[in-house]
């Protein structure tokens, strides 16, 4: 194997320790620590055991470090199908979630994955499948509220949460 042959600037022990504080990506925070030991002067090889990860990956993370500084710790755009799911569409369906299913011509008192996808590609044109709107409403919403004047939200809440909301009920069965 041929040796790593990288030149490491006099500030890039300082850098690492940067990049180490203020990042918030995983992948980031498990290879600047393992880059770090190996410009502070240990071997690549010696690494391994409190890094998990492969000797060629700490190599390349090693070397894109040397080249391009805290950008070359960063992943590289991947190929593929870039996601459907924007920031803006999130946005727009949590919004429809909080209107009234009734309001926009749907035939049920609730919402269900398959209505919101339906009228969400009838106003915006883009085409979502069931799973991807149960999956952007995941990532995007917290648990729904009961509202202050004391109905219960019955949209997008589960049968046992809803059970538990009930006012009298203390989770327990009947015979307790």
């Amino acid at each position: 194997m041929r040796p790593l042959q990288s030149h490491f600037p006099a500030h890039a022990l300082s850098t690492l320790d940067t990049v180490r504080k203020q990042t918030k990506e995983a992948r980031v925070l498990r290879r600047a620590p393992a880059v770090h030991a190996v410009v502070a002067g240990q071997h690549v090889a010696a690494v391994a055991a409190p890094f998990p990860l492969a000797h060629s990956a700490r190599r390349k993370w090693v070397q894109r470090f040397a080249r391009e500084g805290p950008r070359g710790l960063l992943d590289r755009p991947r190929s593929g199908r870039p996601p459907k799911g924007t920031g803006a569409l999130a946005q727009h369906l949590n919004r429809l979630v909080d209107q009234d299913p009734l309001q926009p011509g749907a035939l049920a008192s609730q919402w269900s994955c398959r209505a919101l996808a339906t009228v969400l590609a009838q106003q915006t044109g883009i085409q979502l499948g069931r799973a991807s709107v149960r999956c952007i409403l995941q990532k995007t919403r917290e648990a729904p509220a009961v509202p202050l004047d004391g109905s219960i939200l019955l949209r997008l809440i589960s049968p046992l949460a809803l059970w538990h909301s009930l006012p009298g009920s203390t989770g327990h069965g009947e015979g307790r």
